[in-house]
């Protein structure tokens, strides 16, 4: 069973970045950090709206996107749930790691990161996306868990 932390940039770094949206008035150019190793792809943006779920949560699924960094924008969130594994091969459970992100902050996977899905705690949450695609059919690889994975609080 992994036992999800609070998602911070130092714990979250073998992974990608976290952001926080700026205290201050002002604005945080960070466009440098949706990387993208395809000519061919476009940046794609999209909205998403997840069901509530509950921890503890069982994951069964991961994703991770080869060629390009996804972002993911908190917009309307009371808290949410990342799960995070190293590559070996596919994921690697055995070293995987949950943290719980809230409102105000961002995150980016860096290239090749495998990843659950978003899953909105509480209630039901939105986020937006931000990512390369293209139709050269390499924009996202899917592994099921042969072992399900149990994430607790």
């Amino acid at each position: 069973m992994l036992i999800a932390q609070p998602l911070t940039a130092e714990t979250f770094a073998p992974f990608g970045r976290v952001i926080a949206a700026p205290e201050k008035p002002g604005r945080a150019f960070l466009g440098q950090l949706i990387e993208n190793r395809r000519d061919s792809a476009a940046l794609d943006f999209s909205l998403t709206h997840t069901a509530a779920s509950t921890l503890p949560f069982e994951a069964k699924l991961m994703e991770r996107h080869p060629v390009s960094s996804q972002a993911f924008l908190a917009l309307d969130v009371a808290r949410f749930l990342v799960i995070v594994a190293p590559t070996e091969g596919g994921p690697d459970m055995s070293r995987a790691q949950a943290f719980i992100g809230s409102a105000g902050q961002a995150l980016v996977y860096a290239p090749a990161t495998w990843h659950h899905g978003m899953v909105a705690l509480d209630r039901p949450g939105r986020f937006a996306i931000i990512m390369w695609c293209a139709e050269d059919g390499r924009n996202d690889e899917f592994h099921t868990l042969a072992q399900p994975v149990m994430v607790a609080g």
